[in-house]
């Protein structure tokens, strides 16, 4: 299983960057990508045109007007072995997703969890919203990798205290 994380350039520079946290204590589950509107990573571009990678973002923040959930519903995460989450602030994932037509052609994941984010370090997270590392533990759960999970459950902790 593999984790990338497309991340904005000024996820980079912010000791608030939950991501990093994830990379450094995952056992390489985690891996980074820089993104580059203009020149997109081609291993993501090929991982969802081959249909072997899901997108984990909220259909909610980015469908249109009227257009149906049901897709985003009926994705089983555990049949992929690769996913992307978008590590930026709410805002920057947003432009990140509207400006990369290739992730409109990933499959696309919603967590659904009755957790709230435990995050403090940041302002501006939607109701319901979970930062990187949340939703990294998230999906290694949903995954069955328990031991990475709680390991990186408690380096959240210390670094969010």
């Amino acid at each position: 299983m593999k984790i990338y994380l497309l991340t904005h350039e000024r996820e980079l520079h912010r000791g608030t960057n939950t991501g990093s946290l994830a990379i450094k204590y995952s056992n390489n589950i985690v891996e980074r990508i820089l993104w580059e509107r203009l020149n997109p990573n081609k291993d993501l571009i090929r991982l969802i045109e081959n249909n072997e990678a899901v997108l984990l973002y909220s259909k909610d923040e980015s469908s249109p007007e009227g257009e149906s959930s049901s897709l985003a519903s009926s994705i089983i995460i555990e049949e992929y072995e690769n996913i992307i989450i978008i590590d930026s602030t709410w805002q920057e994932a947003k432009k990140i997703f509207n400006h990369s037509t290739y992730l409109k052609n990933a499959p696309q994941f919603t967590l659904k969890t009755a957790n709230d984010s435990l995050y403090k370090l940041r302002a501006n997270q939607p109701e319901g919203g979970l930062c990187t590392i949340e939703c990294i533990i998230e999906v290694l759960k949903i995954k069955g990798q328990d031991k990475i999970a709680t390991e990186l459950s408690l380096k959240f902790v210390q670094f969010n205290g």
